[in-house]
Order: structure tokens, then C-alpha cells, then sequence
């Protein structure tokens, strides 16, 4: 049976203030009566917990408190469709499935191998290795100063669970590496060409349902800021084989890619929502849309048939209120 309400919570909201009103737009669409409700560390400073009908303050992403608090807000809520949006949060969201299912929550993130492997960027470049997509060479910090005559400089350090562009340098020779480590790090080669993220919907059977590349035309603190829709066949195809080889993977992911002049070649995988998915949704994949459905039970309307070409222009904008 079809529900006419739904409450979505999203967690860890803060600057997503796009994604709330993409739900906000299509649950309109459907006629369907949204109570969207946000949480975060300091929601009293996170613009979208701002643009929700009610917020909350849960603990860090990485604290043992973080899923009790949030499990407790969301029966006490009545949430159907929890949504996380970062990195910090979902291997233990992946964990603790079965406990936000047992109240009737779903939570949408893949299950914990998934995840894993999508928040190492070591494993992810294992296993795109495994599948035969062209990843570049990646090596722990260690490994190149095991061998630091055995690469081509310059290349990329970053951290192997890092993400919004955090901490990423260029070193131009073995001299610039590190030489203490804060947190694990990673040494990458260096790519040359367009960059682009490719947004993904999968239903809750785990089958993959859309593929939409976007250029990153100009990005700014890790996320894009100006971007275009392209149908890129290689991109696509490499899509549409992640989808087939990925098990226990639901929701929304994107991955990122380089186009080199040899071709595409893949260095991230983000099991959550990227920060340029307003751009899909403008396009016509409407993947909040496809949430709200299964969330209500209704008819699953997702598709491949989204619009090429379309250009996101972002700009600054603020929400004022009185303390």
C-alpha cells in the first residue's frame, strides 16, 4: 500500500541545502506530504538543517554515541527514509542495517563490504584493477619510499579515507614526500585531462537503474561549482559495468574520473550522494524523486532517460535568522 506521507531524515546536513530542496521539489511532484527533518554536530550553524521542518544535534559522525542517538531520533520521529551525506558515517550506517530495518527505517547506504572498499582508496584501486578498469598506479606512502626510484614524478599525495579535497598535494619529486604521516596517506600518478563525477542510482534490489556523467568544468573546495551533463559513452559504459559487478551496493553513489588521452580512468568511489547531484536531478535523473518512491511504496519511475548538455552555474546565497 502507497503512503501519502513520508519523514526523511538527512544526516550530517550541513551545507546540503540543494538536496534538501531536491526532495522538497519532488515530493511536490508526487503529492506526496514531506516532514524532512536534519541533524548535525552544530545544526544551529548548518544551513540545511535551517531549510528542514525540524533539526536536531547528534554527536560526531565517528563517535560510539553517533548511532544510538541517531537510531533513537529516528524512531521517536518516525523516519522511513534515513539519507547520510558523508564519508564519516557510513561504514557504521552500513553496520547497524538491520537495526534502523527493524524499526521500519530504511537507511540508504550498501552493505559494509561495499563501503569498505569504497572508503580506501588502495581497495578501490585493487578492485577497479580486478574488474580491468583503468585506475592510476596508487601505492601506500611506504611503498614509494620502499622504491623511490621505481616511479614517475610528479604525482599526488592524499589521504586513503579522505574526502572534499582534503589534504591532496602535488609533490614534484621523492624530496617533497612526507615524512610524517598523520594519517594514512596515498601516493597516485598523476592524471592529465577533463575530470568528471558520474552519479548512479541503484533500487533496493541492488540493481543499477542510472548513469549520468557531469564535467567538472571549475570546482572549489573539493566540489564542483560549474558543471555540464555529458552522455560520454566510455564513462557509461564503465558505469554500467560497476553496476554489474558491485554486490550489496543501494541508493545513490558517484564515482569519479579522469578522460586522459588513452581514455577514462577511474581514482574514486563515493558510496553516498556527491555534492554535484543537484545537477542529475536538474537533468532529469531524479534520484530523490526514485527515494521518495520506494520510501511511499509507489510504482519505482527510475530510469536512464535524463537530459545531455545541461549546465549548473553555481553561486553563493546565505539564510539569515535571528539567535
Amino acid at each position: 500500500m502507497s503512503a501519502s506521507t513520508v519523514t526523511i531524515m538527512v544526516s550530517s546536513a550541513g551545507r546540503r541545502g540543494e538536496l534538501l530542496q531536491c526532495f522538497r521539489a519532488s515530493a511536490e511532484e508526487l503529492g506526496i506530504s514531506l516532514n524532512l527533518l536534519a541533524c548535525d554536530l552544530e545544526p544551529e550553524w548548518s544551513a540545511a538543517c535551517q531549510l528542514a521542518d525540524h533539526y536536531f544535534a547528534v554527536p560526531r559522525a565517528d563517535s560510539e554515541e553517533y548511532i544510538p542517538v541517531l537510531l533513537s531520533l529516528c524512531t521517536g520521529n518516525g523516519v522511513d527514509l534515513l539519507v547520510p551525506t558523508i564519508d564519516d558515517e557510513l561504514l557504521s550506517l552500513s553496520k547497524n542495517l538491520q537495526r534502523f530495518h527493524a524499526d521500519g527505517i530504511w537507511v540508504s547506504v550498501g552493505e559494509p563490504a561495499f563501503v569498505q572498499m569504497a572508503r580506501n582508496k588502495l581497495a578501490t584501486a585493487h578492485a577497479l584493477t580486478a574488474l580491468d578498469i583503468a585506475t592510476p598506479a596508487t601505492f601506500s606512502l611506504a611503498e614509494v619510499f620502499d622504491d623511490l626510484q621505481g616511479h614517475q614524478w610528479p604525482m599526488i599525495v592524499k589521504p586513503n579515507h579522505g574526502s572534499a579535497g582534503r589534504l591532496i598535494s602535488v609533490v614534484n619529486s621523492a624530496a617533497e614526500l612526507p615524512t610524517i604521516e598523520p594519517e594514512p596517506l596515498i601516493v597516485q600518478e598523476l592524471l592529465s585531462g577533463p575530470e568528471y563525477t558520474i552519479n548512479m542510482f541503484f533500487d533496493r534490489s541492488g540493481k543499477a537503474t542510472t548513469v549520468v556523467p557531469h564535467r567538472r568544468v571549475r570546482t572549489r573546495a573539493g566540489e564542483v561549482e560549474k558543471g555540464v551533463t555529458e552522455r560520454h559513452k566510455a564513462l557509461c559504459d564503465i558505469g554500467w559495468k560497476l553496476g554489474e559487478a558491485f554486490e550489496g551496493v543501494r541508493g545513490v553513489i558517484c564515482f569519479q574520473a579522469i578522460v586522459t588521452e588513452n581514455g577514462p580512468v577511474v581514482f574514486e568511489i563515493n558510496a553516498r550522494f556527491g555534492g554535484g547531484y543537484p545537477l542529475a536531478h536538474a537533468a532529469g535523473a531524479e534520484f530523490a524523486r526514485w527515494l521518495l518512491e520506494e520510501a511511499a511504496g509507489r510504482k519505482l519511475t527510475a530510469s536512464d532517460d535524463w537530459r545531455d548538455g545541461v549546465r549548473m552555474l553555481r553561486y553563493d546565497a546565505a539564510i539569515f535568522d535571528q539567535i
